[in-house]
């Protein structure tokens, strides 16, 4: 599964933050080898290297620093898929292992069983990730399956558990803090009094048969829940907001973990938030369908409610099968029907009851009883269809779905495209809770049919101010602060998705902008100059054979990278052991299972796309090490080989890029030109089509007069940006500037496979008399926030701009297009923290 750019950003967060853990966790353990009393919180020392947010300390249940942070992630977002793609960072740069215990913690029984399912299917990408990071070795478990020593010592286990199974406000209730069978292997024998004392010493916090005085002394219960103790599991914890109370989080902290990961759209404030994502980022990347249109009928019959909501998925309906018919592409529109009561004895008249909404809806001459199911705590009709490939398959019959609550958290399918609301018009929580389950984009990708990318919201009798205000606190509550523009309230009529309103260059710069061509780096083909493309014309280039993969041979191996801490801890000694009974002879450090090139070839194709060469690099770099320490130890550190040998390519295939990008460039292969034959991208657009929103304006509260565009709407302008385009408009010198947008304008290809898309375009004049239609200097400008100035991605965009900078100074850039020659051309990178002074200079000159 290809990701999204605002969810590379995220790993990329999450990769420094675990290496800094990593390192702080290695200094503050060689201190205290000298000076054991010193206390120091390593978690909090990383998160300062990290992150500019406080950070609220937590400790594990044997008063140890345990590292907690947030991935602060709207709905739609996709935070299962990077919940597992963590899972395997961390235990690449933190835990040094590919096995272990994962203990992955819902709070309801609907994301449980979807959360479950989806792990246990070997094709889905969630467990085919988890795969990866494991080596093909993954286990996953209920709390009423069994494990052993060895599953936790040869594979990735990941325990699924329901939040109120672990509260421990009723534990001596709950099973999974009883002494049970199943166990035993990981505790000392009944009659090892000496192994439970020091076990109960180790790790103090176990429950315990409590005979302190008698004979046989206090004994640690075989139970699940003292058996996550021992293994310090990594915790991922979905909907982390529902963990915050005093007994929640001292029951957490109590399993001992290496680590708790946070998945939420909407942590408090006391959350550890490292990732914080938001809703401009997903419907950027095309996740989310928007417009929200909302259809708030005045007639007070729900019956008249649910009919427009009827015709209206029918209209979608057939949308999709034209679409379906361009493109192959299947998409079967669901509408999701909100009613007031459920159960057998709840049909009482003035309620709407789901059998009356059933009813209502077989008398409709062109809907069979097969289309319809009732989703409830009590009544699942949904369970036999996702017993047969779920809602998505082609065969699945469903189009409605009829629900009190049971949809209001973490049901997911990107085919409900209609919410019809027919509870009491005075209820203020049926919309706000249910809004987030229409938004999610088929296949996380606009289909270009304007009604198939937006959702649609159907109601009765609401007032207009209480209705906005729901929908609001809705998006509020997935996550999606900032696009509260994207919401449409009308009365009757037809519904329609919202049309695209097209803007106009200014009448006064449109002369000026027709003739502004901008440069791109171009490539000698066929006696004519083309565009550069990254695989076709660096990538293939690339001399592979000149890749070093010395440094992978001074890697340093711990001794046991198959555990963490916890494990060598808790399992490390004779008395925690597997009983032997049960156990077989341990391998010796020349014995270790054969390596598997070729998966671990298919582990570097980001880095190397060829996986025969793959291959040969993976056998070179794993014999190198095996010269240097024996089998075992370099099985038990195969998934950090991997990673650093994943790291060590990519960073020696952008060199080699490089390499090959500067040797065209030198050679006058490649040039960086303006070359205006049929291309649209390196000049401004004459009109853009965009939603209908509300218009930005300065911060002064002034309508922007400098903007080359009559309207830039606010949902296109984030804080840092709104703070450049407000100064730009006040500048006497400045001509116009331009929004440029991500995907769809200017861009300049470096040596990485990404295009670098510009945050703004503007044109200065020689000075302030300069006329009107004329300009003597173009900037292309990148902002970046605090957070990225530092990162590696910056420091890309910032030498691939100076370069562009270098070249285009030079006399001959601008010879096929005459209306360019004697422009001054400039770009830059500006960091949030010296955006004013930047400019000034940039305005300066």
């Amino acid at each position: 599964m290809i990701l999204k750019e605002f969810q590379k950003r995220a790993l990329e967060q999450v990769r420094g933050f675990v290496e800094h853990l990593a390192e702080q966790r290695g200094k503050a353990q060689e201190i205290r080898k000298q000076f054991p009393d010193t206390e120091i919180d390593w978690a909090e020392q990383a998160w300062k290297k990290s992150s500019t947010h406080p950070y609220m300390p937590r400790r594990n249940g044997l008063g140890e620093p345990l590292p907690a942070f947030c991935l602060k992630i709207p709905t739609g977002g996709g935070k299962t898929l990077l919940a597992t793609k963590v899972i395997d960072l961390v235990n690449t740069h933190y835990c040094r292992r590919q096995t272990g215990l994962v203990l992955w913690i819902v709070p309801t029984t609907q994301i449980y069983n979807q959360t479950l399912k989806a792990l246990k299917d070997r094709d889905h990408p969630y467990r085919q990730q988890l795969d990866l990071a494991s080596a093909g070795c993954t286990l996953v478990l209920e709390k009423t399956d069994r494990f052993s020593p060895r599953d936790i010592h040869e594979c990735l286990c990941v325990l699924m558990l329901m939040l109120p199974s672990a509260n421990r406000a009723t534990k001596e209730q709950l099973r999974m803090f009883r002494d049970s069978g199943g166990f035993e292997r990981f505790f000392p024998g009944e009659d090892d009094i000496d192994g439970h004392k020091q076990l109960l010493e180790r790790i103090p916090n176990l429950d315990a048969f409590e005979q302190q005085g008698g004979m046989w002394g206090r004994h640690a219960k075989t139970s699940l829940g003292n058996t996550l103790r021992l293994l310090q599991p990594l915790i991922i914890l979905d909907e982390g907001h529902k963990a915050y109370s005093p007994n929640a989080k001292k029951t957490l902290e109590g399993f001992n973990p290496c680590m708790i990961v946070e998945l939420s759209a909407t942590p408090p404030k006391s959350a550890n938030v490292l990732v914080d994502i938001k809703g401009v980022e997903l419907n950027a990347e095309e996740m989310i369908k928007l417009d929200l249109n909302i259809r708030n009928l005045a007639s007070a019959s729900w019956q008249d409610t649910l009919l427009a909501a009827i015709e209206h998925r029918k209209l979608l309906e057939e949308q999709a099968r034209l679409h379906e018919a361009n493109t192959g592409i299947y998409i079967r529109p669901i509408c999701v029907i909100q009613v007031e009561r459920t159960g057998r004895e709840q049909r009482k008249p003035g309620l709407i009851h789901a059998e009356d909404a059933r009813e209502y809806l077989l008398r409709h001459p062109e809907i069979r009883p097969e289309q319809i199911a009732i989703k409830t705590s009590q009544r699942d009709e949904l369970k036999e269809v996702d017993e047969l490939g779920g809602l998505m398959a082609r065969d699945c019959p469903i189009r409605f779905i009829i629900t009190k609550q049971a949809l209001q958290e973490g049901w997911d399918c990107s085919f409900a495209y209609v919410l019809a609301i027919l509870a009491n018009p005075g209820s203020k929580t049926a919309l706000t809770q249910l809004v987030g389950r229409i938004l999610r984009q088929p296949n996380a990708h606009k289909t270009g049919v304007p009604y198939l990318d937006e959702s649609y919201v159907f109601c009765f009798q609401r007032r207009g101010a209480e209705l906005l205000d729901e929908v609001r606190k809705g998006f509020g509550l997935e996550g999606l602060q900032g696009l509260e523009g994207r919401i449409t309230a009308d009365a009757e009529g037809a519904m329609q998705p919202r049309e695209s309103v097209v803007m106009k260059q200014r009448e006064k710069f449109r002369k000026a902008a027709r003739d502004l061509v901008l440069p791109a780096f171009m490539i000698q083909d066929g006696g004519e100059w083309r565009l550069v493309h990254y695989e076709a014309d660096i990538l293939s280039r690339v001399p592979w054979d000149e890749i070093d993969i010395a440094p992978l041979a001074g890697l340093s191996l711990g001794e046991s990278g198959r555990g963490d801490e916890g494990w060598r801890t808790g399992l490390g000694s004779d008395p925690l052991m597997e009983h032997p009974a049960n156990s077989q002879s341990p391998m010796s450090a020349d014995e270790a299972p054969a390596i598997d090139y070729l998966f671990a070839a298919s582990h570097l194709l980001d880095a190397m796309p060829n996986p025969w060469r793959g291959r040969e690099v993976a056998k070179r770099a794993f014999e190198a090490l095996l010269k240097q320490h024996s089998p075992k130890r370099v099985s038990d550190n195969y998934t950090f080989i991997l990673e650093s040998m994943r790291r060590q390519l990519e960073s020696e295939r952008d060199r080699l890029c490089r390499e090959v990008f500067s040797g065209l460039l030198e050679s006058g292969a490649m040039r960086f030109l303006v070359v205006a034959k049929d291309m649209d991208f390196n000049q401004l657009p004459a009109k853009i089509g965009t939603a209908a929103g509300k218009q930005a304006n300065r911060e002064d509260g002034g309508q922007y007069l400098l903007n080359l565009f009559e309207q830039t709407n606010e949902d296109e302008l984030n804080g840092l940006e709104n703070k450049v385009a407000t100064y730009l408009d006040q500048q006497e010198r400045l001509f116009f500037w331009y929004r440029n947008r991500a995907r769809k304008d200017y861009y300049v290809q470096g040596w990485k496979r990404g295009r670098i898309y510009a945050d703004f375009i503007f044109t200065l004049r020689a000075d302030e008399t300069g006329t009107e239609d004329e300009y003597h200097q173009v900037f292309v400008v990148e902002t970046k926030g605090i957070h990225l100035k530092q990162s590696a991605d910056t420091g890309y965009k910032r030498s691939v701009f100076d370069i562009c900078s270098k070249h285009a100074a030079k006399k001959d850039w601008a010879e096929f297009v005459p209306a360019m020659r004697g422009r001054v051309m400039r770009f830059e990178i500006v960091d949030e923290d010296e955006w004013q002074h930047r400019l000034n200079a940039m305005l300066a000159a």
